[in-house]
């Protein structure tokens, strides 16, 4: 039987553009200075991770983490960075490998990556990818990718590039390696890749009870068992936001997550959302809003439902002021963090 491995306390964000203020939309610049504040604010009250989401559209300021995680390394001394997450089927594994190998000789080993295929389709088109080979890009340059992080040496063939015969990619990873997680938003299909590259898998839960995804959770465990391998490492990602009560959260993330919400149901045939279908998500389903009592007690229960390693909360929500997300920030590193560990002893470091 393994031990339980201790819980990992992560943030993420993809940069929403906030309203100022003055209550007019901040500037992507200025959101992006926001998001370094922030990352500084989270290693300061003892965050074991921040992500910063990858997008191209304009309700969302990171479209190229890299350049950000930069800043925030040179700002940070202790906490763990990475995406969350990046579009690989629209990268390139080799320079994505560069950059995150250059990001670790910068922290001293502190960057990690999540791959996915990604929620939005902006960057198919953006980066002159067909869509009709959505699933080929993925697997071939994933395929790649986990080469690139095990092997100093790399020969490899397929559809998506020019082949490479015995290649050395620079700079090289250190002693550390890389982490690299794969992003899963709810097939069996991603599952079962994650155990045939024997990466850790996140499970991006947006909406709808956490208890859902326990068959998927059960069917890593079993393919990690047919293979004779421990499991790897298992977090979730999910949307949250920590104030001072539970009236106050509520009444801070509504008109946000309403208008981000609705902004992509339109785009995606959705019917609005209501402020009752919000109190059901908050109350039962995936959306970690509250006290910080209320938040812990949530995470404890998903934790325990999913045998979980890292909770990820996305602590952005549409326009929700700066300000506002400093002190979430605050209030889950200092105060949600110790009450779940000390409501999950066998979690703890």
């Amino acid at each position: 039987m393994t031990m339980a491995q201790p819980l990992e306390f992560a943030l993420d964000t993809f940069g929403d553009v906030t309203i100022g203020a003055d209550g007019q939309r901040l500037s992507q610049a200025q959101v992006i200075r926001n998001v370094v504040a922030e990352a500084v604010l989270a290693d300061q009250v003892g965050v074991d991770y921040i992500g910063l989401g990858e997008h191209h559209r304009d309700d969302f300021a990171i479209s190229s983490p890299e350049p950000i995680l930069g800043a925030i390394a040179a700002r940070t001394s202790r906490i763990r960075f990475g995406t969350a997450v990046t579009v690989l089927s629209s990268d390139d594994p080799i320079r994505l490998f560069q950059r995150f190998s250059t990001l670790n000789a910068l922290s001293g080993g502190r960057a990690e990556v999540i791959l996915g295929r990604g929620s939005f389709t902006e960057s198919f088109p953006l980066f002159g990818f067909d869509l009709s080979d959505y699933e080929m890009l993925f697997e071939e340059k994933l395929d790649l990718f986990a080469k690139l992080i095990r092997n100093a040496e790399v020969s490899w063939q397929g559809k998506s590039r020019a082949p490479l015969r015995k290649t050395r990619v620079w700079p090289p990873l250190g002693p550390e390696g890389l982490k690299v997680w794969i992003g899963v938003g709810g097939s069996p299909e991603s599952v079962i890749r994650a155990v045939h590259h024997d990466l850790p898998m996140i499970l991006a839960i947006i909406g709808g009870a956490p208890s859902r995804f326990r068959p998927f959770v059960d069917l890593y465990q079993r393919a990690y068992d047919q293979i004779g391998k421990a499991p790897q490492p298992l977090g979730v990602h999910s949307p949250g936001y920590v104030a001072d009560s539970d009236t106050q959260a509520r009444e801070d993330v509504w008109p946000g997550y309403r208008a981000l919400h609705d902004r992509i149901g339109r785009e995606r045939g959705w019917p609005p959302t209501s402020r009752e279908n919000f109190e059901r998500e908050a109350d039962h389903g995936s959306l970690y809003v509250g006290s910080p009592e209320t938040v812990a007690r949530k995470i404890v229960k998903t934790v325990k439902t999913l045998g979980l390693s890292r909770f990820e909360m996305k602590y952005s929500s549409g326009t929700l002021a700066h300000e506002k997300l400093l002190r979430s920030i605050e209030l889950y590193g200092t105060r949600v963090a110790p009450m779940v560990r000390d409501m999950l002893p066998d979690k703890a470091p």
